[in-house]
């Protein structure tokens, strides 16, 4: 594997696993809405984090990876979408790894 595969499957990683608890959090607001304000200083600084922070590296990372591999810009799409739906990271991650590193 190469650097900008094991950056962008980092960032696939830290980035599906912060909108994977903020989707979880934000809906405990349908369900229990006083343990949702309990907790609501962890959501906004998970929004944040992802939102501010973590995804336009994750974006980064996914332009490099284009780049370096000289993929289409429809899995540019589908990886700057991943980033946006809850849980596709991980898929999306193990798809381009299964696309680019076959035998291993």
């Amino acid at each position: 594997m190469d650097v900008s595969f094991r950056r962008y499957r980092l960032m696939s990683f830290i980035t599906g696993s912060t909108l994977l608890s903020l989707f979880a959090t934000l809906a405990l607001h349908a369900i229990d809405l006083q343990l949702w304000k309990d907790i609501s200083l962890f959501v906004r600084i998970d929004g944040i984090a992802h939102g501010v922070i973590l995804y336009p590296i994750y974006m980064i990372a996914s332009f490099n990876m284009v780049i370096k591999h000289k993929l289409s810009i429809l899995w540019l799409g589908l990886m700057l979408l991943a980033g946006f739906v809850p849980g596709v990271a991980f898929a999306m991650e193990w798809w381009m790894h299964r696309r680019l590193y076959p035998n291993g």
